[in-house]
Formats: C-alpha cells, structure tokens, sequence
C-alpha cells in the first residue's frame, strides 16, 4: 500500500517514522548507532568536542521515507538540523518533498501521528488544483 505522508520525529539517539495515508499506518523506529550529541570539551583536550556525526543512521532514515510523496521532521534537538544539513548535501531530491520542519518534545505516538493528520491537512488544503 502506499503511504503518500511521512512525519520523522528524531532525536540524537532514535528516529520514529509514521507514513500514512487517509486508510493505514505503518510505523518504524530506527536506533542511532553511535548517538551523536555535543560533549562539553575539557581543557588539554584535543578536539571540537564534538562526536562524529552517524550517517547511517541518517540514511536509514531517508530510506524509510520511500514511496512517500511529503514529510514532516519534527524533533527536540539540534539532530533534525543535522539531519537537513546531510539531506540537502547529499540527497537534495529529498529534501523537495519536506514540507515542514518544527521543535517538539517527546510526544506520545499517538500525538505525534495526529500532530501529522492535522499539518498535512492544513498543507493540502493550501496546495493549488486541490479540492477543498
């Protein structure tokens, strides 16, 4: 069955992806391998303090959302911006169909799919040749 909408709540350590249509949902939800987040730097250390970036983990991601025609990232941290960042280096194509990028905190799965219903029905309505 094909899921036309995708929302991506992420954070530095798991991603929870809903695709949907009016019908079904299927849901995923990726671990990041090596969880990116900043770490303070101590003095005598070398380095940004900052840990490397898990591309896999992005591409995961980006993979779960084929077959989907727009998407939402939604998220509580800087990682949905590292996210974007790594799409629009690297997978531009991807990031045409993103529709919307917003801050939220850690919503149930229930939340975060009606906060999804709920955007794209205001983004279709706003699309041109759509009915209303």
């Amino acid at each position: 069955m094909t899921h036309s909408h995708a929302i991506v709540w992420m954070d530095f350590r798991e991603a929870r992806i809903f695709r949907f249509n009016a019908e079904d949902v299927e849901h995923e939800h990726l671990k990041a391998h090596n969880p990116f987040r900043k770490v303070h730097h101590k003095a005598g250390v070398i380095g940004a303090g900052r840990l490397a970036l898990d591309t896999n983990f992005f591409d995961h991601i980006v993979d779960a959302l084929r077959g989907t025609t727009e998407w939402l990232l939604v998220g509580p941290s800087g990682a949905k911006l590292e996210l974007l960042r790594h799409i629009e280096q690297h997978m531009p194509w991807v990031r045409k169909t993103l529709v919307g990028v917003h801050a939220m905190d850690h919503p149930t799965d229930g939340e975060l799919l009606a906060h999804a219903r709920q955007a794209f029905k205001a983004i279709d309505r706003m699309l041109p040749n759509t009915p209303a």
